[in-house]
Protein backbone atom coordinates (compact mmCIF):
# COMPACT_ATOMS: atom_id res chain seq x y z
CA UNK A 1 0.00 0.00 0.00
CA UNK A 2 0.72 3.37 -0.69
CA UNK A 3 1.61 4.31 3.28
CA UNK A 4 4.65 2.12 3.17
CA UNK A 5 6.26 2.46 -0.39
CA UNK A 6 7.42 5.13 -1.76
CA UNK A 7 5.74 8.28 -3.99
CA UNK A 8 7.97 9.55 -6.82
CA UNK A 9 7.68 13.19 -6.92
CA UNK A 10 9.25 15.07 -10.30
CA UNK A 11 10.66 17.84 -8.19
CA UNK A 12 11.57 16.15 -5.08
CA UNK A 13 12.45 12.38 -5.91
CA UNK A 14 11.45 9.35 -4.30
CA UNK A 15 9.76 10.43 -1.15
CA UNK A 16 8.81 7.52 1.76
CA UNK A 17 5.14 8.15 2.37
CA UNK A 18 5.53 8.21 6.27
CA UNK A 19 7.87 11.10 5.27
CA UNK A 20 5.37 13.00 3.60
CA UNK A 21 2.92 12.27 6.31
CA UNK A 22 5.37 14.03 9.19
CA UNK A 23 5.47 16.58 6.61
CA UNK A 24 1.96 17.76 6.46
CA UNK A 25 1.64 17.20 10.58
CA UNK A 26 4.50 20.07 11.30
CA UNK A 27 2.63 21.99 8.68
CA UNK A 28 -0.63 21.69 10.42
CA UNK A 29 1.21 22.59 13.29
CA UNK A 30 2.16 25.87 12.68
CA UNK A 31 -1.36 26.62 10.97
CA UNK A 32 -3.84 25.35 13.92
CA UNK A 33 -4.12 22.07 12.48
CA UNK A 34 -5.35 22.75 9.15
CA UNK A 35 -3.59 22.16 5.62
CA UNK A 36 -4.45 23.42 1.91
CA UNK A 37 -4.46 20.99 -1.03
CA UNK A 38 -1.54 23.03 -2.75
CA UNK A 39 0.25 22.78 0.52
CA UNK A 40 -0.09 19.28 0.32
CA UNK A 41 1.22 18.95 -3.36
CA UNK A 42 3.66 21.51 -2.78
CA UNK A 43 5.83 18.91 -0.46
CA UNK A 44 5.12 16.16 -2.87
CA UNK A 45 1.66 14.68 -2.17
CA UNK A 46 -0.06 13.11 -5.21
CA UNK A 47 -3.53 13.89 -5.65
CA UNK A 48 -4.20 10.00 -4.96
CA UNK A 49 -2.51 10.39 -2.21
CA UNK A 50 -4.13 12.77 -0.85
CA UNK A 51 -7.78 11.20 -1.47
CA UNK A 52 -6.48 7.86 0.09
CA UNK A 53 -6.22 9.89 2.97
CA UNK A 54 -9.39 11.71 2.68
CA UNK A 55 -10.99 7.87 2.26
CA UNK A 56 -9.18 6.49 5.65
CA UNK A 57 -9.99 9.45 8.23
CA UNK A 58 -6.17 10.96 8.01
CA UNK A 59 -7.38 14.10 6.17
CA UNK A 60 -11.11 15.43 6.84
CA UNK A 61 -12.15 18.11 4.20
CA UNK A 62 -13.27 22.05 6.35
CA UNK A 63 -13.73 23.58 3.06
CA UNK A 64 -13.35 22.64 -0.65
CA UNK A 65 -9.18 21.85 -0.65
CA UNK A 66 -8.77 22.30 2.64
CA UNK A 67 -7.89 19.69 5.63
CA UNK A 68 -7.97 19.44 9.10
CA UNK A 69 -5.27 16.75 10.03
CA UNK A 70 -6.26 13.71 12.32
CA UNK A 71 -8.92 15.33 13.73
CA UNK A 72 -12.54 16.47 12.89
CA UNK A 73 -12.56 19.43 15.80
CA UNK A 74 -11.92 22.95 15.23
CA UNK A 75 -11.46 25.85 17.41
CA UNK A 76 -11.82 28.90 16.37
CA UNK A 77 -7.99 30.01 15.16
CA UNK A 78 -8.36 26.71 12.86
CA UNK A 79 -11.82 28.02 11.54
CA UNK A 80 -9.83 31.17 10.79
CA UNK A 81 -6.92 30.03 9.44
CA UNK A 82 -9.21 26.80 7.53
CA UNK A 83 -11.41 30.20 6.05
CA UNK A 84 -8.20 32.25 4.78
CA UNK A 85 -6.46 29.07 3.31
CA UNK A 86 -9.74 28.08 1.28
CA UNK A 87 -9.41 32.07 -0.14
CA UNK A 88 -6.31 31.74 -1.49
CA UNK A 89 -2.24 32.74 -0.86
CA UNK A 90 -3.69 36.63 -1.22
CA UNK A 91 -6.39 36.60 0.95
CA UNK A 92 -6.68 38.07 4.69
CA UNK A 93 -8.93 37.08 7.59
CA UNK A 94 -10.74 40.56 8.20
CA UNK A 95 -13.64 42.76 9.09
CA UNK A 96 -15.66 41.41 12.55
CA UNK A 97 -13.11 38.52 12.26
CA UNK A 98 -10.59 39.78 12.09
CA UNK A 99 -11.61 42.04 15.33
CA UNK A 100 -12.17 39.21 17.09
CA UNK A 101 -8.48 38.17 16.71
CA UNK A 102 -6.95 41.35 17.50
CA UNK A 103 -9.34 41.15 20.43
CA UNK A 104 -11.21 44.73 19.29
CA UNK A 105 -14.78 43.02 19.69
CA UNK A 106 -16.35 40.38 21.41
CA UNK A 107 -19.43 40.08 19.90
CA UNK A 108 -21.88 36.77 20.44
CA UNK A 109 -22.85 34.82 18.15
CA UNK A 110 -21.65 32.97 15.04
CA UNK A 111 -21.55 34.75 12.58
CA UNK A 112 -20.18 34.02 9.18
CA UNK A 113 -16.35 34.24 8.98
CA UNK A 114 -15.37 37.25 7.18
CA UNK A 115 -12.11 37.32 4.89
CA UNK A 116 -11.09 39.76 2.09
CA UNK A 117 -8.85 38.81 -0.79
CA UNK A 118 -7.96 40.79 -4.26
CA UNK A 119 -10.92 38.81 -6.66
CA UNK A 120 -14.04 37.66 -5.99
CA UNK A 121 -15.66 34.25 -6.13
CA UNK A 122 -18.27 32.07 -4.79
CA UNK A 123 -17.74 32.08 -1.01
CA UNK A 124 -17.53 28.94 0.59
CA UNK A 125 -20.49 28.07 2.37
CA UNK A 126 -20.13 29.74 6.11
CA UNK A 127 -17.51 32.32 4.75
CA UNK A 128 -18.31 36.04 3.87
CA UNK A 129 -15.82 37.26 1.41
CA UNK A 130 -15.24 40.60 0.75
CA UNK A 131 -13.61 42.12 -2.57
CA UNK A 132 -10.40 43.89 -2.26
CA UNK A 133 -7.01 44.59 -2.76
CA UNK A 134 -4.75 44.77 0.47
CA UNK A 135 -1.44 46.28 0.44
CA UNK A 136 1.51 45.31 2.63
CA UNK A 137 1.27 47.77 4.95
CA UNK A 138 -2.65 47.03 5.78
CA UNK A 139 -2.26 43.00 6.14
CA UNK A 140 0.32 41.50 8.88
CA UNK A 141 -0.11 37.68 10.61
CA UNK A 142 -1.06 37.13 14.24
CA UNK A 143 -0.90 33.63 15.48
CA UNK A 144 0.06 32.55 11.96
CA UNK A 145 -3.01 33.30 10.98
CA UNK A 146 -2.78 36.02 7.61
CA UNK A 147 -5.12 38.89 8.91
CA UNK A 148 -5.60 42.62 7.80
CA UNK A 149 -3.44 45.53 10.51
CA UNK A 150 -5.29 46.71 12.95
CA UNK A 151 -5.74 50.30 11.50
CA UNK A 152 -7.30 48.38 8.42
CA UNK A 153 -9.55 45.66 10.65
CA UNK A 154 -10.97 49.06 12.29
CA UNK A 155 -10.99 50.82 9.03
CA UNK A 156 -13.39 47.82 7.53
CA UNK A 157 -15.45 47.62 10.83
CA UNK A 158 -16.66 50.96 10.77
CA UNK A 159 -18.12 49.86 6.76
CA UNK A 160 -20.26 46.98 8.56
CA UNK A 161 -20.67 47.57 12.20
CA UNK A 162 -22.81 49.99 14.42
CA UNK A 163 -20.72 53.02 15.49
CA UNK A 164 -20.78 51.96 19.45
CA UNK A 165 -19.01 49.03 18.06
CA UNK A 166 -16.27 51.01 15.99
CA UNK A 167 -15.94 53.20 19.13
CA UNK A 168 -15.38 49.91 21.49
CA UNK A 169 -12.77 48.66 18.86
CA UNK A 170 -11.12 51.86 19.03
CA UNK A 171 -10.43 52.24 22.86
CA UNK A 172 -9.64 48.65 22.95
CA UNK A 173 -7.02 49.31 20.37
CA UNK A 174 -5.59 51.80 23.15
CA UNK A 175 -6.68 49.55 26.29
CA UNK A 176 -4.28 47.19 24.29
CA UNK A 177 -1.46 49.42 23.29
CA UNK A 178 -1.84 48.17 19.96
CA UNK A 179 0.01 50.63 17.17
CA UNK A 180 1.12 50.75 13.56
CA UNK A 181 2.94 52.46 11.52
CA UNK A 182 -0.05 53.18 9.08
CA UNK A 183 -2.55 55.13 10.76
CA UNK A 184 -6.83 55.31 10.54
CA UNK A 185 -6.33 58.78 9.30
CA UNK A 186 -4.19 57.35 7.05
CA UNK A 187 -6.60 54.92 5.76
CA UNK A 188 -9.09 57.89 5.53
CA UNK A 189 -7.32 59.79 3.27
CA UNK A 190 -5.86 56.85 1.34
CA UNK A 191 -9.79 56.31 0.75
CA UNK A 192 -11.86 59.24 1.19
CA UNK A 193 -15.00 58.10 -0.34
CA UNK A 194 -15.34 54.37 1.65
CA UNK A 195 -18.17 53.28 3.30
CA UNK A 196 -17.74 53.86 7.05
CA UNK A 197 -15.71 57.12 6.69
CA UNK A 198 -18.20 59.20 8.00
CA UNK A 199 -18.46 57.26 10.93
CA UNK A 200 -14.88 56.87 11.69
CA UNK A 201 -14.48 60.54 11.14
CA UNK A 202 -16.63 61.69 14.23
CA UNK A 203 -15.40 59.44 16.29
CA UNK A 204 -11.63 60.50 15.72
CA UNK A 205 -13.17 64.09 16.27
CA UNK A 206 -12.83 64.91 12.30
CA UNK A 207 -16.58 65.80 12.15
CA UNK A 208 -17.63 69.40 11.29
CA UNK A 209 -17.74 70.76 15.07
CA UNK A 210 -14.21 69.74 15.27
CA UNK A 211 -12.71 70.37 11.99
CA UNK A 212 -10.56 73.27 11.64
CA UNK A 213 -9.97 73.97 15.95
CA UNK A 214 -6.52 75.40 16.63
CA UNK A 215 -4.62 74.49 19.71
CA UNK A 216 -5.78 78.26 20.99
CA UNK A 217 -9.27 77.07 20.32
CA UNK A 218 -8.80 74.29 22.81
CA UNK A 219 -6.67 76.22 25.40
CA UNK A 220 -9.31 78.70 25.53
CA UNK A 221 -12.43 76.01 25.93
CA UNK A 222 -10.49 74.90 28.53
CA UNK A 223 -10.09 78.08 29.93
CA UNK A 224 -13.70 78.69 30.04
CA UNK A 225 -14.15 75.07 31.86
CA UNK A 226 -11.73 76.64 34.58
CA UNK A 227 -13.68 79.07 34.87
CA UNK A 228 -16.45 78.18 35.02
CA UNK A 229 -16.44 75.67 37.47
CA UNK A 230 -14.02 77.75 39.99
CA UNK A 231 -11.02 76.03 39.47
CA UNK A 232 -7.73 77.34 39.73
CA UNK A 233 -5.68 78.10 36.29
CA UNK A 234 -2.84 76.39 35.04
CA UNK A 235 0.58 76.96 33.45
CA UNK A 236 -0.41 76.56 29.87
CA UNK A 237 2.80 75.49 27.24
CA UNK A 238 4.98 74.73 30.36
CA UNK A 239 8.53 73.35 30.83
CA UNK A 240 8.79 70.35 33.16
CA UNK A 241 12.59 68.84 34.11
CA UNK A 242 11.98 65.22 34.50
CA UNK A 243 15.09 63.06 34.40
CA UNK A 244 17.24 65.25 32.97
CA UNK A 245 15.12 66.02 30.16
CA UNK A 246 12.48 68.28 29.61
CA UNK A 247 9.12 67.94 28.48
CA UNK A 248 6.38 70.56 27.12
CA UNK A 249 2.84 69.90 29.17
CA UNK A 250 -0.16 71.50 28.10
CA UNK A 251 -2.05 72.84 31.52
CA UNK A 252 -0.01 72.46 34.32
CA UNK A 253 -0.23 73.07 37.95
CA UNK A 254 3.12 72.76 39.51
CA UNK A 255 2.44 72.39 42.96
CA UNK A 256 -0.26 70.28 43.10
CA UNK A 257 2.00 68.07 40.14
CA UNK A 258 -1.18 67.81 37.52
CA UNK A 259 -0.81 67.92 34.03
CA UNK A 260 -3.71 68.05 31.95
CA UNK A 261 -2.85 67.25 28.02
CA UNK A 262 -4.90 68.64 25.46
CA UNK A 263 -4.56 66.39 22.54
CA UNK A 264 -5.28 62.70 23.95
CA UNK A 265 -5.02 61.34 20.79
CA UNK A 266 -2.76 58.36 21.14
CA UNK A 267 -4.97 55.60 19.27
CA UNK A 268 -5.48 57.33 15.82
CA UNK A 269 -1.91 59.05 16.15
CA UNK A 270 1.20 57.33 14.62
CA UNK A 271 3.04 54.62 16.58
CA UNK A 272 6.02 57.22 16.81
CA UNK A 273 3.33 59.61 18.96
CA UNK A 274 1.90 56.57 20.64
CA UNK A 275 5.20 55.32 22.00
CA UNK A 276 6.63 59.08 22.62
CA UNK A 277 3.44 60.24 24.90
CA UNK A 278 4.03 56.49 26.69
CA UNK A 279 7.41 57.42 27.40
CA UNK A 280 6.85 60.74 28.79
CA UNK A 281 3.87 59.42 30.71
CA UNK A 282 5.86 56.67 32.18
CA UNK A 283 8.64 59.18 33.30
CA UNK A 284 6.03 61.87 34.69
CA UNK A 285 4.70 59.08 36.81
CA UNK A 286 7.89 57.99 38.13
CA UNK A 287 8.54 61.73 39.48
CA UNK A 288 5.02 61.87 40.53
CA UNK A 289 3.29 63.51 38.36
CA UNK A 290 -0.20 62.48 37.27
CA UNK A 291 -0.91 63.06 33.73
CA UNK A 292 -4.72 63.47 32.17
CA UNK A 293 -5.72 63.29 28.44
CA UNK A 294 -8.78 65.05 26.99
CA UNK A 295 -10.04 65.21 23.60
CA UNK A 296 -11.58 68.21 22.24
CA UNK A 297 -15.04 66.14 22.06
CA UNK A 298 -14.90 65.31 25.83
CA UNK A 299 -14.26 68.51 26.51
CA UNK A 300 -16.89 69.66 24.62
CA UNK A 301 -19.43 67.39 25.58
CA UNK A 302 -18.39 66.29 29.01
CA UNK A 303 -17.79 69.48 30.77
CA UNK A 304 -18.70 68.56 34.20
CA UNK A 305 -16.85 65.12 34.34
CA UNK A 306 -13.55 66.57 33.06
CA UNK A 307 -13.92 69.67 35.71
CA UNK A 308 -14.71 66.69 38.21
CA UNK A 309 -11.61 64.95 37.60
CA UNK A 310 -9.33 67.93 37.47
CA UNK A 311 -10.53 69.22 40.87
CA UNK A 312 -9.99 65.65 42.33
CA UNK A 313 -6.59 65.56 41.03
CA UNK A 314 -6.01 69.15 42.12
CA UNK A 315 -6.85 67.76 45.71
CA UNK A 316 -4.80 64.67 45.91
CA UNK A 317 -2.12 66.51 45.21
CA UNK A 318 -2.40 69.50 47.81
Amino acid sequence: MEDVRTIDHPRRGKRSTRGLDREASELAERQHGVVARSQLLGVGFSARAIEGRLERGILHAVHRGVYAVGHRLLGMDARWMAAVLACGPSAALSHRSAARLWGLWRGSGTPPIEVTRAKGWRAPAGLSVHRASLPDDERTVVDGIPVTSMPRTIFDLAAVGPKRQVERALNEAEVLGLTDRLSVPDLLERYPGRRGSVVLRGLLGDDEVVRGVTRNDFEELFVSLVDSYGLPRPRFNADVAVGGRFFSADCLWAEERLIVELDGRAVHGTARAFEADRERDRLLLAEGWRVMRVTWRQLRDEGAAIAGDVRAGLLCGA
